[in-house]
């Protein structure tokens, strides 16, 4: 009969050569996409037409992205303006939203109150809400404070999310404990200091995937701002975009490019903050 051989405490497990294999056939297939657009960004719009399409990088990518980035669009502005919006709305969502769901989080798992309950069942009942039947209500809001085309029409209903709000409330029940937040009181510490010295440290990773997510989102975020802004006024960047692919000679190679635009920002933020965000949780996982 054989015998399975659990390892020390501590070691180190080597993965085999079919782990490998696994690992860069799914990496392969998940890079696959940002590896033909940048492909088709370095094209031009008769090597895209061919069949098949090529699978090979051009020499065309500075051409394109020159063009993106000197495109004027019906305001007669560069991609400037709209990237530093999209920077400045993403920055102020992501910023508000993980903020906010953190003290409402915090709220619903450890504090007691009447109606806790019944609160978080609505507060998670939204969810199943489709954003498009928020969009008549909101645009009769910003019309009548008159906040067309301007920033805080796009920044105001993102300020907190229903989902951020039980992702960081499933959090705390289980990581931060409650006699952690008994011996704080005992210490003498009101409830903003529990806040400040207890709660956000104890919530670090989870507000780091929040941040992540919610920073995506926002900077991916097409509807609302096509509907809040205006392409000619104070466009973000997905709107400024969509401008490219809107005329009647559309020179596809371009509109990869500015897809690419769209795309280093986030890998950059991910490379600066990805690890964080890994050691976070597996800190948090061992700690379990």
């Amino acid at each position: 009969m054989t015998r399975f051989h659990r390892p020390p405490a501590g070691a180190r497990q080597h993965a085999g050569p079919l782990t490998y294999l696994a690992l860069a056939a799914v990496s392969a297939v998940s890079l696959f996409p940002l590896y033909f657009a940048v492909t088709a960004a370095s094209s031009t719009q008769a090597r895209i037409a061919r069949t098949p399409p090529p699978l090979v990088p051009g020499g065309h990518l500075l051409q394109n992205l020159r063009a993106v980035w000197h495109y004027n669009g019906p305001g007669g502005h560069t991609l400037a303006l709209p990237m530093v919006n999209s920077f400045i709305v993403a920055s102020a969502v992501t910023a508000s939203t993980v903020f906010f769901c953190t003290l409402a989080g915090f709220a619903f798992a450890k504090l007691r109150f009447a109606g806790r309950n019944v609160l978080l069942v609505l507060v998670v009942a939204t969810i199943a809400m489709p954003p498009q039947l928020s969009v008549l209500p909101l645009f009769q809001l910003i019309a009548a404070l008159h906040w067309t085309d301007q920033l805080q029409a796009v920044i105001l209903p993102g300020l907190v999310t229903a989902f951020g709000v039980f992702f960081m409330r499933q959090y705390l029940a289980q990581s931060l404990p409650t006699e952690l937040l008994e011996a704080a009181r005992v210490d003498g510490a009101n409830t903003l200091q529990l806040v400040w010295h207890v709660v956000f440290p104890a919530a670090r990773p989870a507000m780091a995937v929040l941040g992540m997510l919610t920073f995506v989102e926002a900077w991916n975020d097409f509807l609302w701002p096509l509907i809040a802004l205006t392409p000619s006024g104070n466009p973000t960047l997905q709107v400024a975009l969509a401008g490219i692919g809107g005329g009647y000679n559309v020179d596809e190679s371009v509109i990869m490019a500015g897809a690419v635009v769209t795309t280093v920002p986030l890998l950059v933020v991910f490379a600066v903050f990805g690890k964080r965000i890994v050691g976070g949780v597996m800190q948090g996982a061992v700690k379990g």
